[in-house]
């Protein structure tokens, strides 16, 4: 016997637990199907885990940048670089792991208190009202809704490396897995210089760790412009990293120390010696147990979940949201899925216009959480140019180093770069490589989305010494 729902949500990331909790408000029987964690990816293995890694890491950073501020941690004459040795990897993975425990928590609670009948389990399309999913217990269960949300997220792609398969596995790390270590590894090789390459990568170095990526690209994070990516990564070698561009692994094999893995750049072979290796060559949409086709909701080659702007499948009543459905994959962007459902099928029937929401032009920012962190909003140079060839497009660059409140903290690695319509004033897109880029670049999506031209920022009155104060200075670079 089927159990029947008004709302069947799968899986509980940043767009369906608030989406489940909205329609159990609402008075009606809603259902979440969660195979392991509430709070998805980012609580259990994204944003949450891994910021609070990164802010140890930073801690890890400043004792040893503290005689440059005239604070010494040991007595001058002892070294005060930051080794394993002083690294407690118990006591940082434990600082993470109490803090997703609480996140968890939280999102579990507010499932509960609205009244949606959390189900554990991993689920499986029958058709399209009827869901499979199987307890812990064993046993097989039957579910039906007459609106289906799926939410499933993706996982880290598999490593494809000849070899691989020999090596001792508690060596071979994803992202989630990274997030483990119980020590700080001797070297780390880092497959792939993707936003989650370069985080750990920078991450692991702080603790103490050697470091090498290896990118097959010509420059760290290809959807980058150049410049941002070239200071990025003079960033890192300057604090010791080693970063190889234009280079491919081949293949690995153990060794008396972990693994030697041969990879080829400028037609040649090379090996190098390591300890560790991360895989963080992308992601993969958690489409496969699904078995979408059963219930005629289409996926692209790669298996994401193909939806329309209003995130409705190819099947009436299934839609997706968040990762599932493909990139860009960021959390903001999963929950501002659950907004746009939440108005268009929870609110809808109060509502006293029939106004939709959509997917369609909305301003995406992100931000990477190296140190300085790298934020960007809307377009990037190339993309402006490509999308309006008969606009007058202009950029400015400013280095942080011209940032007051940035050198008074001893922080003015990086620059900032805008993109203007130059007839309008516009602001069509902006980044920030610099310290607490992500809260500079927040400042002007606001002016973006207020459709507030450059000038207004230019000219406003910004309290000094901030470093949204910058915002006054960069449009002088105007060219």
């Amino acid at each position: 016997m089927a159990t029947n729902y008004e709302n069947i949500i799968i899986g509980s990331g940043q767009s369906g637990t608030p989406l489940a909790v909205a329609f159990a408000k609402a008075g009606q029987k809603t259902a979440l199907i969660e195979r392991e964690h509430v709070g998805g990816c980012c609580i259990n293995e994204g944003c949450t885990p891994t910021k609070t890694l990164i802010a140890s890491g930073r801690v890890a950073y400043l004792v040893r940048k503290g005689p440059d501020y005239g604070i010494h941690t040991h007595t001058p004459e002892h070294k005060t670089h930051v080794n394993m040795a002083m690294v407690d990897m118990l006591k940082v993975r434990q600082r993470k792991r109490d803090i997703v425990t609480s996140f968890r928590g939280g999102s579990e609670t507010k499932l509960k208190d609205a009244g949606v009948d959390t189900l554990v389990g991993e689920a499986t399309f029958v058709d399209k009202k009827t869901i499979q999913y199987k307890d812990n217990g064993g046993n097989v269960k039957t579910v039906q809704g007459q609106n289906i949300f799926i939410n499933s997220g993706a996982r880290p792609a598999p490593p494809f490396l000849e070899g691989v398969a020999f090596l001792d596995q508690k060596l071979v790390l994803d992202s989630t897995s990274i997030q483990e270590l119980d020590q700080v590894p001797g070297h780390l090789v880092v497959i792939g210089g993707g936003y989650i390459g370069v985080e750990f990568a920078q991450l692991f170095s702080r603790l103490g760790a050697k470091v090498t990526i290896i990118q097959h690209g010509k420059q760290l994070l290809p959807r980058e412009d150049e410049e941002i990516a070239r200071m990025l990564q003079d960033i890192f070698e300057e604090d010791g990293l080693t970063v190889l561009l234009k280079s491919d692994p081949v293949r690995i094999a153990p060794s008396s120390t972990g693994f030697t893995l041969h990879y080829q750049a400028n037609n040649s072979d090379h090996a190098i010696e390591g300890t560790h290796i991360l895989f963080a060559t992308g992601r993969i949409p958690n489409t496969d147990m699904l078995k979408p086709e059963a219930a005629g909701v289409k996926t692209d080659k790669k298996g994401y979940i193909a939806t329309n702007e209003y995130l409705e499948t190819s099947s009436p009543s299934i839609f997706a949201m968040g990762d599932v459905k493909g990139p860009p994959s960021f959390t903001h962007i999963s929950y501002d899925d659950f907004r746009i459902l939440r108005s268009n099928i929870v609110s809808s029937s109060s509502s006293l216009t029939s106004t939709k929401l959509s997917v369609k032009d909305r301003i995406v920012p992100y931000v990477v959480f190296t140190d300085p962190q790298l934020a960007h909003v809307g377009l990037h140079e190339g993309e402006a140019r490509t999308k309006f060839p008969d606009k007058k497009i202009q950029t400015a660059k400013m280095p942080m180093a011209y940032v007051a409140r940035a050198l008074e903290m001893g922080e003015s690695r990086g620059m900032m770069k805008a993109v203007v319509d130059g007839d309008s004033g516009l602001i069509l897109g902006f980044t920030c490589l610099g310290v607490e880029g992500g809260e500079i670049m927040s400042t002007v999506e606001v002016a973006m989305i207020g459709d507030v031209p450059y000038q207004k920022l230019r000219d406003a009155i910004l309290a000094h010494p901030t470093l949204a104060e910058s915002l006054n200075n960069i449009w002088g670079f105007l060219e």
